[in-house]
């Protein structure tokens, strides 16, 4: 099944930034959906190798359970933790954070267990702040052994109405929703807000 806790689940994430995909820049309309979605101080919860902190600039902090790929981030010159180390550093403060980012993060834990990790970090985020989730779509799903539970249109609003997050807009992203069972990289993305 694989783990995404692993050095090996580290090494291929970096393998997906070269190569041809770095060459046609295919993280480009990524890149510009993040930035129009994020704003403000970001708190990347999954950030994995620091990829959508490094779209934004660098303007927030990544957690994350892989200690290879927080290194990894940290050598890119991101500020990156481990669940433990960011519980007590300064960037764990309440309300610190104008966006909450899940990206790719829900599809590899229960539905229960993913809801629970979006009330974990919800007190990080200021009043009025916005929760993104993103998540992939079918195809997607199916290509990486490490993804546990399909996470569906229903569940995100079910996470959001569990944590009393009103929910701004749920969408396909690039392509409309069919193409989630025929193109990898189709992705449902949420946009919550948390009431001011």
């Amino acid at each position: 099944m694989g783990n995404p806790n692993d050095s090996s689940y580290t090494e291929r994430l970096l393998a997906t930034e070269s190569g041809w995909k770095a060459w046609l820049g295919v993280q480009a309309p990524y890149r510009w959906h993040i930035r129009r979605r994020a704003s403000g101080r970001v708190l990347d919860v999954g950030c994995g190798i620091g990829r959508n902190l490094t779209h934004l600039g660098g303007n927030g902090v990544g957690v994350d359970t892989n200690p290879a790929s927080v290194e990894v981030a940290r050598r890119r010159g991101l500020r990156a933790y481990t669940p433990e180390d960011f519980a007590s550093s300064p960037d764990a403060a309440p309300a610190a954070y104008d966006t909450l980012l899940f990206s790719h993060v829900l599809e590899h834990m229960t539905g229960d267990e993913a809801s629970g990790l979006v009330g974990q970090y919800l007190p990080h985020l200021r009043p009025g702040g916005r929760v993104i989730i993103i998540v992939p779509q079918e195809v997607g799903f199916r290509s990486d052994p490490t993804h546990i539970e399909f996470v569906s249109e229903t569940d995100l609003l079910e996470i959001a109405r569990a944590h009393d997050l009103e929910v701004e807009r749920i969408y396909s992203f690039p392509f409309p929703r069919w193409a989630g069972r025929v193109f990898r990289h189709n992705e449902t993305v949420g946009l919550l807000r948390l009431p001011s």
